[in-house]
């Protein structure tokens, strides 16, 4: 498993740069892309008191040891993966033991959200609603009617 974190980035452009990096460094890697995530802390990144979210980020990734031999390609790919995004970068790598890693996955589910498998819940009370029905009509009744029978 790999885990890249992109610390001062807009959680969206992370989502985009998610979907475009992930069959490359799968590729890379020589791993399935389920085995690849990214994560989007809402966070912001400060220098000397001046927020530098989007001019100055941060990226860590989290890796097995065994694959810290393509650290030099995967730099690459993801600096460059990133482009103009970000003004400046900062990458480091952080390897950890296979041993050291435990998960834990429910049968029952998908292992991932993905748009082939979304369920829509349709809302029944607008479902037989046309469109300009009732949307940006303003409600005039006693919304408390049936609290105030008492």
């Amino acid at each position: 498993m790999i885990t890249i974190t992109i610390y001062g980035l807009d959680q969206f452009v992370v989502g985009r740069l998610s979907r475009e990096m992930t069959p490359n460094l799968a590729k890379l890697y020589e791993l399935s892309e389920d085995e690849i995530l990214f994560v989007a802390p809402e966070n912001m990144v400060f220098h000397n008191g001046v927020e530098q979210t989007s001019w100055n980020i941060i990226i860590h990734v989290h890796a097995p040891k065994k694959v810290a031999v393509l650290q030099e390609q995967a730099a690459h790919l993801i600096l460059e993966s990133i482009g103009d995004v970000a003004i400046n970068k900062i990458l480091e790598f952080y390897y950890y033991s296979q041993d050291n890693r435990y998960s834990k996955f429910n049968d029952n589910y998908p292992r991932f959200i993905a748009s082939d498998n979304l369920v829509d819940v349709a809302n029944e009370d607008y479902e037989d609603m046309e469109e300009g029905d009732g949307e940006d009509e303003i409600f005039t009744g006693d919304i408390f009617r049936d609290f105030n029978k008492d």
